[in-house]
């Protein structure tokens, strides 16, 4: 397992972190997770207020005796943003007694996804006054937040200097916040990945069409290596719901070096792929369609398009296509089918895509069940 310092709170985490949302079967199971976790290396856990029983859970296994020393393993909890300082303290100190914990290595703001969000924050006498309070008194060593908002509004939350980490969504697949990774580099924020295999792609289960592109390697594991191989990135998440599922993606914890020629040639081969058989159909994420007058999140309805026409990505763009309008601020938007062909967006569009005929097209190819997220 390698180790990497986790911006300006000098903690030195693992490169993969144990992630808790998943755990929520029973108490026995989280336990033998969590020590198989600290067995391989993984020195960082991560939890929140918001997963079930997973605090409690973590909480079990904390006070049955971890097989590390205390100081030796990092733990970290996020809860919502507040509108007043009351509430966090109760959360706080709620968290601190469900986990058995005197304190808090690390406390994130969960979901900081939009501006009122980020108003909570910034807002005197909030939440982060009872932040604040539990640094000086030693309850919470260090603040950070977690985020599926917008570009800019990331960009926001670090520029306010309030944050020491932001755990984030950027992988292979989905690049679009690949600012945020040089803007905490240049503030030294650190930098946790969420969910790469899961949100990155469904890679643990892919098509046969991403596997034979992906040949010598497979595309869970140049997912990961295209995140190692970035020594601006300091952990990445990994959420099994055993132990046995900790194995695959731990083979890959040493494996942080440069990217090597055969992969940079897989990568190439992949983007050239997608190219010649989107065409002009593809949309190349510049965002300039936006807004949409029906809220439809059109790059992110054709982002889904482009995975599933070039590599039949399509169990990935359904699980994710199935989060619109039912994931509240965790994955806003509209489904495509509310499009009424305003045509708002064509003139705005560089390509020149007909947006109104894609839409249509991707609600036909990923619609189905309506999707939740899994502790929603």
């Amino acid at each position: 397992m390698q180790y990497r310092r986790f911006g300006k709170t000098n903690l030195h985490l693992s490169v993969f972190s144990l992630g808790t949302m998943r755990y929520l079967a029973d108490v026995e199971t989280a336990q033998r997770t969590i020590a198989k976790a600290l067995e391989m290396g993984i020195n960082h856990i991560e939890t929140a207020r918001g997963y079930g029983k997973s605090e409690e859970y973590l909480g079990a296994a904390i006070a049955s005796g971890l097989s590390v020393k205390r100081s030796q393993v990092y733990i970290t909890t996020k809860i919502p943003p507040t509108a007043d300082a009351d509430s966090m303290r109760r959360y706080i100190d709620e968290s601190l007694t469900r986990l058995n914990l005197d304190y808090l290595d690390c406390l994130g703001i969960h979901g900081l996804n939009t501006w009122e969000h980020l108003e909570l924050v910034q807002a005197k006498g909030g939440c982060m006054e009872a932040v604040t309070e539990a640094i000086a008194d030693g309850r919470v060593r260090h603040v950070g937040f977690s985020t599926h908002g917008s570009l800019e509004l990331i960009q926001a939350a670090i520029n306010t200097d309030l944050f020491e980490f932001v755990n984030l969504h950027y992988y292979y697949f989905f690049q679009r916040n690949a600012p945020v990774i040089q803007l905490a580099t240049e503030k030294e924020i650190g930098v946790f990945i969420i969910s790469p295999a899961d949100k990155g792609g469904r890679l643990y289960t892919p098509s046969q069409t991403l596997k034979d592109l992906c040949q010598p390697f497979s595309p869970l594991e140049l997912n990961y290596r295209f995140l190692l191989s970035d020594n601006r990135i300091t952990t990445l998440s990994v959420g099994p719901a055993n132990p046995e599922e900790l194995v695959a993606p731990l083979q890959f914890a040493d494996n942080n070096s440069e990217l090597t020629p055969a992969e940079i040639f897989t990568f190439k081969s992949l983007e050239n792929h997608q190219n010649q058989v989107l065409e002009a159909e593809k949309c190349s994420q510049c965002y300039a369609c936006l807004p949409c007058p029906e809220k439809i999140n059109i790059p992110e309805v054709l982002r889904l398009r482009n995975l599933a026409v070039a590599y039949d990505m399509k169990d990935y763009g359904q699980y994710r296509y199935s989060m619109f309008e039912n994931a509240g601020h965790w994955f806003p938007g509209m489904k495509a089918n509310r499009c009424t062909e305003c045509s708002d967006c064509l003139p705005r569009c560089p390509e020149k895509l007909d947006i109104p005929a894609l839409l249509a097209d991707t609600h036909k190819q990923l619609k189905g069940k309506s999707g939740r997220r899994l502790w929603g």
